[in-house]
């Protein structure tokens, strides 16, 4: 019986290059795509498929920003399957990245200049904007948008003879003091990004603590610095060619430097061949690679308390009654 995977994000970068290993791995898979442009989708899946004739690839536009959108992908979704494996919570933004250019510099000249490349604490900030649904884009997108999708999907999800598994696009950026369980949005910050996956990394913890018993299995990995669309528009291409040999130096010396998707998904892959139940939720796998390009799998402890990761479980519960509340008040309205 074919397994079958659900990636959102998955027409390019981490995403894309996730697919193409997984089939790799396993050519009968059943990938299914969701991406928000379908036009990329498609290509995406025509490519596969030349690649891997015996694999099963289809598609499902979602936007994962949009709630509408998440509702209807996940009515499709419950359509066409009747159980999913493994579900990669991929997607994800960084709107309008900022970089302190001073602060790097500066950085490059200190004790945690290779912290700071690996993580971008400290030197990098965003503004957003608000979605459609009244939410924070970036909160939207990264976090709840996928928690929707979960709780949409939890009838293909929760078996109790078989586990399935949640696998999150966490991140070395994740940073504690950047969220506010009282700002669970980052309404007020300007770095939304780091407290969106620092989020992730808590309802991971959370949904562990409330699934396990039912199936369901949660896992964070970081892809490390990886050099994508998304990176690349972080800084002038005149300042990546002043850093980017600082950065192969730098490789030497730490291993967040996996530079390409491929190199990046070395986690999401082996997390893909662990039995979840033998996992520890409380840590996050990082995709690591040597100065000569050789991938690995490390591991750190998650830098939370259990209790903050349930009460940040309960705040999105109360989010997402508030939304369906008025998502009803409106038909009935109508």
């Amino acid at each position: 019986m074919r397994k079958v995977v659900l990636i959102t994000g998955a027409s390019s970068g981490v995403g894309l290059a996730l697919c193409r290993r997984l089939l790799e791995e396993d050519h009968e898979l059943h990938l299914c795509l969701a991406c928000r442009n379908m036009s990329k989708a498609e290509a995406v899946r025509t490519a596969l498929l030349a690649s891997h004739p015996t694999a099963e690839v289809s598609t499902v536009q979602v936007d994962v920003s949009s709630l509408p959108s998440v509702f209807q992908a996940s009515k499709e979704l419950k359509q066409r399957f009747q159980r999913f494996d493994y579900v990669y919570l991929n997607a994800g933004i960084m709107p309008n990245p900022q970089l302190n250019i001073k602060a790097l510099f500066c950085g490059l000249f200190s004790r945690k200049a290779i912290h700071i490349f690996s993580t971008a604490e400290g030197v990098l900030t965003q503004s957003e904007k608000i979605t459609a649904d009244g939410l924070q884009e970036v909160f939207a997108t990264n976090v709840f948008g996928h928690f929707i999708l979960i709780r949409e999907l939890e009838s293909l999800l929760c078996h109790s003879d078989s586990p399935s598994q949640l696998i999150w696009t966490s991140s070395r950026n994740a940073v504690k003091s950047n969220f506010n369980l009282e700002d669970i949005q980052h309404s007020k910050g300007q770095e939304p990004y780091s407290s969106s996956k620092y989020a992730i990394d808590l309802l991971s913890v959370a949904l562990n603590r409330n699934f396990n018993q039912r199936g369901l299995y949660s896992s964070v990995a970081c892809p490390g610095t990886v050099l994508t669309n998304l990176t690349y528009g972080i800084m002038p291409p005149f300042v990546w060619m002043l850093i980017m040999p600082i950065i192969w130096l730098f490789r030497f010396f730490a291993n967040a430097f996996t530079l390409t998707p491929y190199n990046g998904t070395e986690a999401l892959v082996w997390l893909f061949h662990q039995k979840p139940e033998s996992l520890d939720p409380l840590v996050k796998y990082l995709s690591a690679t040597t100065g000569f390009g050789s991938n690995y799998v490390t591991s750190k402890k998650i830098d939370l308390d259990e209790d903050t990761a349930e009460k940040f479980y309960q705040n999105l519960l109360e989010l997402e009654k508030d939304i369906r509340d008025t998502i009803q008040k409106s038909k009935n309205q109508s």
